[in-house]
C-alpha cells in the first residue's frame, strides 16, 4: 500500500493488498498519455458550462501545455462548433485519431461521429455512458497535458459514469447568479463529495453586464448568490464572467481561439494544474 493511499479504492487504479473494493476505473488507449483529467459540470443546462471549457481549454493552450476536451455531452455536443470544426474524426487500427483545432487542441465530440451535424443523438442511458468511456479508452490522446471534460448537466448516467469510469483530478462547477441555478448547483456539489471527487471551484458565468460607455455593472439575474454557495462547502470562487456578446459571436462562428486573452488566464493559475 502507497503511503499516499487515501483508502477510496474506487477512484484508485492500483493493485495493492488492500484494495477493499474492485475499481471501475478504464484504462485509456495504449497509446494515450494523459497527465491531468478537469471535469466541468454544472447542476443545470444553459448556464454556460461548454464556454467555459472552451475558455479554459484556449487558456491552456496559450500556456504553453497540450490540451484536450472530451465533449461527454453525448446528445447535445457544441465543443466542435465552437471551436469550427466540421469535418469526421477517422481512425486507425490502433484507435480513433481525435480532430485538432487550429491552436492543436485535441477535440473529441459526438458531432465528429455523425454524417450530419443536425441529426439528433437518439441513446438511451447506458449507450450515452459506454460512448463516454470510448471516447477515453479507443481515442488516441496525444501527450495530453490536461483534458477537460465537458459534461452534460446534471447528475445522471454520463456524470456517474465519468466520476467511476476516469481518473478525474478534479471538478470545476458552473454556475450562474438565479437562486434557483444555485439550489442546482448545490446537489452537485454534494453528488461530487459523495463520489470522493475533488471540488477546485466555482465559476459563475452570465454574472454580470457592463455597460460599454459608462462601465456600471448591471446584475441582469440578480444579485450573485455564489459567494454564499461557495462558502458554506468550503469552496473557492475561480471567477465570475460577464454576459458579453463578444463570446456569443465567437462560438457562434466557431472562432473561441480568437477569445482576449484575460479571459480565463486567472481562472487557470487559480486551478493549479502543474
Amino acid at each position: 500500500m502507497s503511503e499516499n493511499c487515501n483508502h477510496h479504492c474506487a477512484s484508485c487504479s492500483a493493485n495493492c493488498s488492500e484494495r477493499t473494493q474492485e475499481s471501475l476505473l478504464v484504462k485509456p488507449n495504449p497509446k494515450s498519455k494523459i497527465r491531468k483529467i478537469i471535469g466541468v459540470i454544472s447542476g443545470k443546462g444553459g448556464v454556460g458550462k461548454s464556454l467555459v471549457t472552451s475558455m479554459l481549454a484556449v487558456a491552456a493552450q496559450r500556456s504553453g501545455k497540450k490540451a484536450a476536451i472530451l465533449d461527454g455531452d453525448i446528445t447535445g455536443p457544441s465543443i466542435a462548433k465552437v471551436f469550427g470544426i466540421h469535418q469526421s474524426a477517422y481512425g486507425t487500427e490502433e484507435g480513433i485519431l481525435p480532430a485538432l483545432t487550429a491552436t492543436g487542441i485535441q477535440i473529441m465530440s459526438t458531432n465528429l461521429l455523425l454524417e450530419e451535424e443536425t441529426q439528433p443523438v437518439l441513446y438511451r442511458g447506458p449507450i450515452l455512458a459506454s460512448m463516454v468511456k470510448q471516447f477515453y479508452t479507443d481515442v488516441i490522446w496525444d501527450d495530453v497535458d490536461v483534458m477537460f471534460v465537458d459534461m452534460p448537466p446534471g447528475t445522471g448516467d454520463v456524470a456517474l459514469t465519468v466520476f467511476q469510469s476516469l481518473p478525474i483530478d478534479g471538478i470545476v462547477m458552473v454556475t450562474s447568479p438565479q437562486e434557483l441555478v444555485g439550489m442546482i448547483v448545490e446537489k452537485a456539489v454534494n453528488m461530487a463529495k459523495m463520489m470522493e471527487i475533488p471540488v477546485l471551484g466555482i465559476i459563475e458565468n452570465m454574472s454580470y453586464l457592463e455597460c460599454e460607455e459608462c462601465h456600471h455593472r448591471i446584475e441582469v439575474f440578480g444579485p450573485s448568490h455564489v459567494e454564499e454557495i461557495a462558502g458554506r462547502y468550503g469552496l473557492s470562487v475561480l471567477g465570475k464572467l460577464p454576459i458579453d456578446p463578444l463570446f456569443a459571436g465567437l462560438c457562434d462562428a466557431g472562432n473561441i481561439e480568437s477569445i482576449p486573452e484575460n479571459y480565463g488566464k486567472e481562472i487557470l493559475a487559480a486551478l493549479s494544474l502543474d
